[in-house]
């Protein structure tokens, strides 16, 4: 339109030039004040504007921390409330050894004349297992009356991983005592996280051992580490 203007201004043209100029310049291909595009104004959308989507920057992306990642906290986890471990039944302790985790071995103290049985519980899986209490130990077929315990609570706690040993000592009998001979004897173990603990399983002695006299009132030490604790009270024991 500025170039429009200046051209009127050069050529004094007559009323009626000036009119037909006019009417030629409406109808033309470049258009008039009318037709002619003007410039978009700042707020107007054009084909990068605002209303139409931007490709992302590389700042649009995701932060690092928004991407999941291996150590989310909502990946599972070996220790997790449903994993096992320790033990999740017994507060983290490993489970109760049964029959099938153990290998039971005899034999008597170097220094004794037979009175007193040492019991070796050997784990041989390859996961640990807790020895609670006292075995339950029985000799012949009187299997609903183990021995009882002496007073000896541990103080080690029997939890044993694979090949360790704990250790569990037996008063067989006194002197002048009227005593019977057993070739073997039945063992059984504690589950405090159920109130069936099982049939005693039938135990050989060993060959070192061969045979045990066993008095009337026969008693059983609590499971230890320690073979020195156990020493200490099953040879106390009267």
């Amino acid at each position: 339109m500025r170039a429009a203007r200046k051209t009127w201004k050069t050529y004094a043209l007559g009323a009626a030039a000036v009119a037909a100029l006019l009417s030629a310049t409406a109808c033309g291909p470049d258009g008039t004040d009318e037709g002619a595009a003007s410039p978009a104004p700042s707020g107007t959308a054009n084909a990068t504007g605002s209303t139409r989507p931007s490709t992302p920057s590389p700042s649009d992306s995701p932060s690092d921390s928004a991407k999941p990642s291996a150590t989310e906290s909502a990946k599972p986890t070996a220790t997790g409330s449903g994993g096992s471990g320790g033990d999740s039944k017994d507060n983290g302790k490993a489970p109760a050894c049964g029959d099938q985790d153990l290998s039971i071995g005899t034999s008597y103290w170097a220094h004794d004349s037979g009175q007193h049985l040492l019991i070796t519980a050997t784990n041989v899986t390859d996961k640990p297992c807790t020895l609670y209490h006292y075995p339950f130990i029985t000799f012949g077929q009187d299997v609903d009356s183990p021995l009882t315990p002496m007073e000896s609570p541990a103080k080690a706690v029997a939890t044993i991983g694979p090949k360790e040993k704990a250790y569990a000592g037996v008063k067989l009998f006194l002197g002048g005592e009227k005593t019977e001979t057993y070739t073997s004897f039945g063992i059984a173990y504690q589950d405090p996280t159920t109130s069936n603990d099982g049939s005693p399983v039938d135990v050989a002695l060993s060959k070192d051992v061969e045979f045990v006299t066993v008095g009337p009132n026969p008693s059983v030490t609590f499971w230890n580490l320690d073979r020195s604790e156990v020493e200490k009270f099953v040879f106390k024991a009267r």
